[in-house]
């Protein structure tokens, strides 16, 4: 899981950053505060990658998920991404837990000796 997660994550590093660029454009919102939430949103992005198997790591995905999804009010374009990467980030955590729960059960039956 941790892997696919990560990629998720890694992808969202990006476009935070391109948004911060086209959120600068926006005349009401400052140079400062659009860097500096899009600064703490990368940082996230990219300190999840080490939380997701952590006990919690999954839920503060979401909620980078959401604070994406709600970035579309400055910049329109992210209700389209950020439901995007909500999706992508959905399929990783459901899909790799499949793929975690297949690698347990092939070491499982490893582990197992044969007696045939």
């Amino acid at each position: 899981m941790r892997t696919l997660c990560s990629s998720t994550l890694i992808g969202e590093f990006f476009v935070i950053g391109f948004a911060g660029l086209v959120a600068m454009k926006q005349p009401d919102l400052s140079t400062g505060t659009v860097w500096t939430v899009c600064g703490v949103a990368m940082f996230l992005s990219v300190a999840l990658c080490g939380m997701v198997g952590r006990p919690g790591g999954v839920a503060l995905g979401w909620a980078l998920q959401i604070a994406l999804i709600a970035s579309g009010v400055f910049v329109p374009m992210m209700f389209f991404m950020g439901a995007v990467f909500a999706l992508l980030w959905w399929t990783s955590v459901h899909f790799g837990r499949k793929v975690d729960e297949a690698k347990a059960r092939f070491a499982a039956q490893a582990q197992q000796p044969d007696t045939a």
